[in-house]
């Protein structure tokens, strides 16, 4: 969720539903080095409370002094990702990576822990690949190093987001007994039904929605509605969600300098008007901007 989960969007994603927002994944190399990239991505709203701020990395060092930096800008809780497949971070040892090397998870989330006032959280995946697949009982041993929580992804870091996500192994390590911590599950939560079908399939405590949020805030809403009531809300009209849409765009620029807003938001346009077949030309356009006055053109031609 790299240059999607910025604080424009939790902001929007909070105020449709979402319990809580994770910031986007913060390099611990990056943050004790100072760069300017990594500590932009711990800036967020009182309204996006409450949050973590998400690192990732490879040493053991670097994680911990990342962490305290982090509690400096004093988010709720701190997250460790160990659950990223991508290849540019799984190739550094960071991320998904790490799940092939278990005794230095254990070492730096012991380590995260005792430097940190906060609750710290972890998010994995079940496991390196389908032959070692160790998330049970390594969800037993983060929560004796003191995590508050744990959010499994249901694959592993080979399958990386392909195949259909596997929910089985999520529900052996929420029904172990030895667990007393909070399991949250994560993994092809694209709908309402989905979100319903898959607390009463497995207990977990709570669910993690990633791709599907993708210019859809109202996925948080539509479950929220279904789980407390059993109706599920209309969809949006073409006009809701453009005047989103527009709302979240400023918020971007407000964010991010011109060229780097209108860029990154180009990933929001087909999750805004999935579904609607004649958005078509208005997006192949849109992805052609480099302006603002461009963009605010063809939204208000839309």
């Amino acid at each position: 969720m790299e240059d999607i989960t910025d604080s424009p969007f939790r902001s929007i994603c909070k105020r449709f539903g979402a319990d809580l927002v994770v910031t986007e994944f913060v390099s611990s190399e990056g943050l004790i080095r100072d760069a300017v990239k990594s500590k932009v991505k711990l800036t967020f709203g009182e309204d996006e409370r409450p949050i973590a701020v998400q690192i990732f990395g490879h040493d053991v060092d670097s994680m911990q002094k990342a962490a305290e930096m982090a509690e400096e800008g004093n988010p709720d809780f701190i997250d460790l990702n160990f659950g990223c497949p991508v290849r540019k971070v799984v190739k550094k040892g960071a991320g998904a990576a790490m799940l092939k090397d278990v005794p230095r998870m254990l070492k730096m989330t012991d380590a995260v822990v005792k430097s940190t006032r906060l609750p710290v959280t972890v998010k994995t995946r079940l496991g390196w690949d389908s032959g070692d697949q160790p998330i049970v009982e390594l969800s037993e041993q983060l929560q004796d190093l003191g995590i508050a929580a744990i959010a499994i992804h249901g694959r592993t870091a080979v399958q990386r987001y392909g195949d259909r996500a596997d929910w089985s192994l999520i529900r052996q390590v929420k029904l172990n007994p030895r667990m007393r911590i909070p399991v949250f599950g994560n993994g092809d939560i694209t709908n309402a039904l989905v979100a319903k079908e898959r607390l009463e399939q497995t207990a977990v405590d709570g669910l993690m929605v990633g791709r599907a949020a993708t210019g859809n805030p109202w996925i948080f809403r539509e479950i929220r509605s279904y789980l407390e009531t059993g109706m599920i809300p209309p969809q949006p009209t073409i006009r809701e969600r453009l005047e989103v849409l527009q709302e979240h765009f400023r918020k971007s620029l407000e964010h991010k300098e011109e060229r780097r807003a209108i860029l990154e938001f180009r990933k929001f346009y087909s999750g805004y008007f999935r579904g609607i077949p004649s958005f078509k030309p208005y997006r192949m356009e849109l992805m052609k901007a480099t302006l603002t006055k461009e963009v605010v053109k063809i939204l208000n031609g839309i």
